[in-house]
């Protein structure tokens, strides 16, 4: 027979404890010490800004250090395993093996596998936000993509690409689903709450996700042993969709134990997770946007998760180029904010990002373009005051 369940709370993220409006603050208020260490850096950056061939040398450095082939090789065995090569969507643009996200549950159970997404990790030392930069989700990655959210607790999702390009060219799956309604992918309910376009073409989403309802009908732990063996593999952790209408428990997780023909059945309550997913549709691959109005007011409306909350999820096609400049710019202004005057060195800050993903910031242009939209924003943090 099967045993009485248990329920248990897991942490998560709640609804509550964001501001999910589609407004957000017009004056982020600074402290005099915030106040001076924007001054300072603001200074600093724009003397740099305005002596081009101090722009041109730092880049031209950088791209002098980028990764070679063996050694991408040598450190991302994990992407390169024949398991997962259909899981990239570009053949050069890996995560690597030491800070590669890892996924707990996967669509793919294979040993080899080894829970793998493209997807990396990527932070500088400080309190400051982590960040996730990943592909644009390939339509067989889907479910990987939000077990990687629900997993990680992920607050908010930055989508710097179309779904396809000017040219039609596929640069990101749907995995979000741009129309309304509801969206099952795999074991996963993505359920959007509103959606709005901002005057900077910026498209925001509230989203709640969610492992899907399971409805279990009891009947003879016998049957629904044979019946689970028949049609999944036996795991610790398994999550199933539904088998029947008799009885409902709203997103579980189930832990079976088989023993003979007994089943043991305990359910771990899930909460669902609220995610804000802002999409800039109009930052060109390669490219950079014609202003920094867009880019700043993503980083504004973010100024209200804390750090120490899960990783902010940044993507485009490759989860490079406009992924690397958008966590450039994140990473330097909140730095700044803290206190830490280092972050002035934005190539030592794209350094650190490349150590831990390839080609982080791939152009001149992008380069420049985390110059121009952080001077921007302390200049109007400083006018602001």
């Amino acid at each position: 027979m099967a045993g009485n369940p248990t329920t248990t709370a897991s942490s998560a993220l709640s609804p509550e404890k964001f501001n999910f409006s589609p407004d957000y603050p017009s004056k982020i208020p600074l402290t005099s010490d915030q106040l001076k260490h924007c001054t300072q850096a603001l200074n600093l950056l724009k003397d740099k800004f305005h002596t081009p061939h101090k722009i041109t040398e730092e880049f031209a450095h950088l791209q002098g250090n980028r990764i070679t082939p063996s050694e991408m090789r040598r450190r991302c065995t994990v992407a390169l395993d024949a398991v997962n090569l259909s899981k990239n969507r570009y053949t050069d643009v890996l995560p690597f093996d030491n800070n590669r996200v890892v996924l707990k549950s996967s669509t793919d159970y294979r040993h080899a596998a080894l829970g793998y997404i493209n997807a990396s990790l990527v932070s500088t030392p400080g309190n400051v936000s982590q960040f996730i930069a990943t592909q644009g989700p390939l339509p067989h990655t889907y479910e990987d993509f939000w077990e990687m959210i629900i997993q990680y607790h992920c607050p908010a999702i930055i989508m710097l690409t179309r779904l396809v390009d000017h040219y039609r060219t596929v640069k990101c799956g749907d995995y979000f689903q741009a129309e309304d309604g509801p969206r099952e992918v795999g074991n996963i309910s993505i359920v959007g709450k509103w959606m709005s376009t901002t005057e900077t073409s910026l498209v925001l989403r509230h989203l709640v996700v969610n492992h899907r309802e399971l409805e279990i009908l009891f009947i003879s732990s016998y049957i629904i042993g044979v019946f689970l063996f028949a049609r999944y593999p036996i795991f610790p952790l398994m999550k199933f969709p539904s088998l029947s209408k008799r009885r409902k428990k709203k997103s579980q997780v189930f832990c079976f134990n088989f023993e003979k023909h007994s089943v043991s059945l305990h359910i771990v309550e899930e909460a669902a997770l609220s995610v804000l997913h802002i999409q800039y549709p109009e930052w060109p691959d390669h490219g950079v946007p014609k202003d920094t109005f867009a880019v700043r007011e993503i980083l504004k409306r973010l100024y209200h998760l804390p750090p120490n909350l899960g990783p902010i999820v940044v993507h485009c096609s490759a989860g490079i180029g406009r992924t690397g400049t958008y966590c450039t710019i994140h990473n330097t202004i909140q730095r700044i904010l803290a206190g830490d005057m280092s972050a002035v060195d934005i190539a030592n800050t794209i350094a650190v990002f490349r150590s831990q993903r390839i080609g982080m910031v791939q152009t001149k242009d992008q380069y420049e373009f985390c110059y121009k939209a952080i001077i921007d924003e302390l200049e109007d943090l400083v006018s602001q005051q």
